[in-house]
Order: structure tokens, then C-alpha cells, then sequence
């Protein structure tokens, strides 16, 4: 069953499941043993739930032998015959509360705190039919754009285990690379689930904001937002849907479902007009992997009928790098030195990483004066890329700088740590500035292309059309305006006909058949 397994979408597996061709119950017990024999390479899983997942599926397998046979009753507490019924699925160990649980969120503060209450994007993946069988690595916090969680280790690249999935989902993408799920959970506030998916060779939307319900109250500019990484592009239109309560089983057509954005991927294809960005937007510049990756899909994308034209966004990036930054560390000041709210115990130094402690307290320091300035700057922000995507039907830019970096490569040197205990003691504010504009130009050098529609809350998407010569994939990001989704599905489901990618499995997944 496992080559049978890598060759469906979530989709497929689905209707695999419904037309009894595999039971619930063999289909998450084939993604646990994918789990146990690629996750000691990759470190994606970092918390198992395999009894409860094969008793769920076992049954929901019952419920479907009942109602086949007119004894059993479907009603709203039966996911037996949902949209993803017996699906196997992971989700991201950050802001997404399982009731019952733990959530670490990749910190030892929080490595005991165990939620009781289920987060709307959980309730609505289980009303789905998705049998959560685990929960994926994380950055701290979702602090960096790698994920190497002093908690639980490194997660690694399936196309490389010397390099980085990306963060802060990166224990996801590198879960749905290594084909243990086709698609899992993954949330974004400053790139995380297009980074990841770009690392990975996978498709990864971040939905406008609001699209998804959030479990926790609004937090500094709203950058956040849950949705997927997944393998093929109508499993993200189909999730999407599901997610945001536009989805519905027509009457007489049992297994067939219907929803506004996956309908628009079977929809034939007008030609766009794309306003094709090259500028490195946060990044100082772009390397020659990822300027050949945007040119390659410019390219492409041409060669399909749509229509491009060079633009400059005539934005202030620095400003905008200034407006980021606060956004974040009033955010981290929130879930570090706050945490007690959250944990019901007191933060302390020796329990969270240094990089994310220091960036708390600048936070503290900084971000509350700094707060007006920075909203402000995202409403011009948001309103300049309105009035652009108002005259152009989707943006196209790089989604990262360069290829995925090595493990490692990113993180604080000696001297840096050094700086960082500093300010944490002594909050110096000049000192504070110095470090957050050094510790920026480093992660912004290489993931400094996908704030920007955090700030705006425009949907983007990273699609997976190009591999470097060393075999590493990078993706290309499309932009829309406000409550385009399915404009950006529509366009990228043409170009995963056109240069399709499912079937492309990294070295790791090969050797591991």
C-alpha cells in the first residue's frame, strides 16, 4: 500500500475510503509506519497520538459498515462520510490547541501546558473527516523562518538533510515532502507556511486575513493565519474551503463536494494580467537560484497567455522592515513574558531560547512606543497594495532570496548571544536597536519576500515550479487581492497541469519506499 499511498492526494485517499477500496484504519496505520521510518531522519513528528487516531478510524469504519447497511444514523457528531473521511493528518504544534494535547510550541516553557479546548481549525479539520494522528516541529514560537527548536532538535529537508524545511511549519513540510500526509496543517505570520512549502518542493497558500477562524484573540496587526502545506492544489482548495465554511454534499451525490475555491480550479482559464515584481523587497538582493526560479516562471506563465509587466512596487522598504519588526516582538512580548496566562506558570529566562527572550524584551522596550507608527505603516502598506492589485490581477515575486540554507546557518553566533544576554539585563535601547537590525538583515537576507502580504492580509501562494542544479526546490510566490483565493487556485492549478510537480519526490522519500 505505500507506493498506493504516495500516489493519491488527501482527495484520493478519501474517495479510496468511501468506495471501501481501503479501510480508515489501514490508511492512518500506513501513515504511522511512513512516520516510524522516515521521521528519525527528518524530526518532523514531535508528538504521536497513534492509539487514538486508530481507534477514531477504526470507528469511523464501523459507522461506514453501519449506514452501508441502513443500521446506522448519519448525523452532525458522524465524520464518516465527510469531505476527507479517514484522511490521515498532522497538525502544527503552535496555535492550534488539541484539547487533551500537549502544545509545546518547540519551548521548554511550554513543553507541559496541555490545552482543553480544541481551536476552531482543529474543529473544523475533524468535522472534515481528517484523523489527526500527530503534531509537527515548530520553531520557538514561530520566532524564525528555520525550524531547529532547541526543545526537540532540528527538522530537515527530505531533498537534503544538511538543509532547512523552512520554518516556522517546517516540521510540516518536511512531513508532506517525506510523504507521510499529503497535506498537514500549517499556519502564517510572516511567511511560515510559504517559506516551508518552497523548501520543500510543496504548494503552500496563505489565505486573506479572517478567512480562517483563530483560537486566540486578535494579536498586533493580525499578521497570523492557519491553512496547509500540501502536494497537490485542489486538496489546499478543497481544505480551504472547509476551513472557511464554504463547502457542501450536493443532495443525491454522495462523496462529491462542492465548494467556491475548489470549483474555480476546474474552471477554464482567462488570461491575467500579472504585475511581475523582481525587486528582493526585506532581502538586500536575489540570488541567481531564485532570480532564475522567478524568470523560469514569468516565463512559464507567459507561454500559458497571461500577460506580464515589470513593476516596481514603489514601496518603502525599510519602513516596511520597521513596521514588521515591532509588529513581532510586541507579539513575542505577549507570548514569552506574558506567559503565564497562557501556561498558568511564570516565564523565566532558562526556559526559552535566547534569540526569542531577547526579542521579547525588546518587545517590551520598544514595540508599545512603536506601535501607532507601525499601524500606520500598514495601513499605507495595505492601501498601496490594493490600489496595485486593483489594476493587476495577480503579483509575481520570489517567495524566498535563495535556496534552503544549511541546519545551522542562521543561528546566533557566540558574540551575538552575548549581545542578546545584555539587553535582556540591562535594556539599553540603542543597544536593542542595534540588535534587532543585525539579527533582521540575517534572516531577511535569505526570508525577506512574504511580509509583506502578512502586513496587507492579501492571499499569496509559493508554487513549486523550479530545482536548483544541486537538486533543492524554490518556489515563486503569486499575490491577489483581498478574497482572490480562487483566482490564485485557478492560476495555480494551470501550472501544476502544465509543469506538474506531485509525482517529483525527494531522495529521501525514493530510498524509504
Amino acid at each position: 500500500m505505500h507506493s498506493d499511498y504516495l500516489a493519491h492526494d488527501a482527495i484520493g485517499l478519501a474517495e479510496l475510503v468511501r468506495t471501501r477500496q481501503i479501510s480508515a484504519r489501514e490508511l492512518v496505520d500506513v501513515a504511522i509506519s511512513r512516520t516510524e521510518a522516515v521521521n528519525p531522519a527528518i524530526n518532523a513528528v514531535v508528538l504521536k497520538d497513534y492509539d487514538a487516531a486508530r481507534q477514531r478510524a477504526s470507528r469511523d469504519d464501523a459507522r461506514r459498515d453501519d449506514n452501508a447497511h441502513g443500521a446506522g444514523r448519519l448525523d452532525g457528531a458522524d465524520n464518516a462520510h465527510a469531505a476527507l473521511a479517514g484522511v490521515p493528518f498532522l497538525i502544527k504544534d503552535l496555535g492550534a490547541p488539541i484539547a487533551g494535547l500537549r502544545m509545546a510550541m518547540g519551548s521548554r516553557h511550554y513543553r507541559h501546558f496541555v490545552p482543553t479546548q480544541d481551536a476552531p481549525v482543529v474543529t473544523l479539520a475533524k468535522a472534515a473527516g481528517l484523523n489527526i494522528f500527530g503534531k509537527t516541529s515548530t520553531s520557538e514560537l514561530g520566532q524564525m523562518p528555520y525550524t531547529e527548536p532547541e526543545l526537540f532538535g532540528a527538522c530537515r529537508n527530505p531533498w537534503n538533510l544538511d538543509h532547512t524545511p523552512g520554518g516556522s511549519s517546517g516540521g510540516a513540510a518536511a512531513a508532506v515532502a517525506a510523504g507521510i500526509v499529503p497535506l498537514a496543517h500549517a499556519s502564517d505570520g510572516g511567511g511560515s507556511i510559504r517559506i516551508p512549502a518552497s523548501c520543500c518542493g510543496l504548494f503552500g497558500l496563505k489565505p486573506s486575513r479572517g478567512r480562517v477562524p483563530r483560537a486566540s484573540p486578535p494579536t498586533a496587526g493580525e499578521l497570523g493565519i492557519d491553512h496547509a502545506i500540501s502536494r497537490s492544489v485542489r486538496d489546499s482548495a478543497l481544505l480551504l474551503d472547509l476551513l472557511s465554511g464554504h463547502a457542501e454534499r450536493p443532495s443525491g451525490a454522495p462523496g462529491t463536494f462542492l465548494g467556491a475555491t475548489l470549483d474555480a480550479t476546474r474552471e477554464p482559464f482567462k488570461p491575467l494580467n500579472i504585475a511581475y515584481v523582481t525587486e528582493p523587497m526585506l532581502a538586500p538582493s536575489l540570488s541567481a537560484d531564485a532570480r532564475a526560479a522567478l524568470d523560469d516562471a514569468a516565463q512559464l506563465a507567459s507561454s500559458l497567455g497571461h500577460r506580464l509587466e515589470p513593476v516596481s512596487l514603489g514601496i518603502d522598504f525599510a519602513a516596511v522592515r520597521q513596521a514588521f519588526l515591532t509588529l513581532w516582538s510586541v507579539v513575542a512580548d505577549d507570548i514569552v513574558l506574558n506567559a503565564e496566562r497562557i501556561s498558568g506558570h511564570k516565564p523565566v529566562r532558562g526556559e526559552f531560547e535566547i534569540s526569542t527572550w531577547a526579542m521579547a524584551h525588546i518587545g517590551r522596550k520598544l514595540g508599545e512606543q512603536g506601535l501607532p507608527a507601525a499601524l500606520e505603516e500598514q495601513r499605507r502598506i495595505t492601501e498601496r497594495l490594493t490600489d496595485l492589485l486593483n489594476r493587476y490581477d495577480v503579483l509575481l515575486c520570489a517567495t524566498l532570496a535563495a535556496a534552503p540554507i544549511k541546519i545551522g546557518e542562521m543561528q546566533p553566533t557566540q558574540f551575538e548571544r552575548v549581545q542578546m544576554r545584555a539587553v535582556t539585563a540591562v535594556p539599553f535601547e540603542g543597544l536593542m536597536k542595534k540588535l534587532l537590525l543585525e539579527a533582521s538583515n540575517k534572516a531577511f537576507a535569505w526570508a525577506g519576500c512574504t511580509e509583506l502580504f502578512n502586513l496587507s492580509g492579501q492571499p499569496a501562494m509559493s508554487v513549486p515550479l523550479y530545482w536548483n542544479a544541486r537538486g533543492l526546490p524554490i518556489g515563486v510566490q503569486f499575490a491577489a487581492r483581498n478574497g482572490a483565493e480562487a483566482t490564485l487556485l485557478r492560476l495555480a492549478a494551470q501550472l501544476e497541469a502544465a509543469r506538474p510537480w506531485f509525482d517529483r519526490r525527494p531522495p529521501l522519500l525514493n530510498a524509504r519506499r
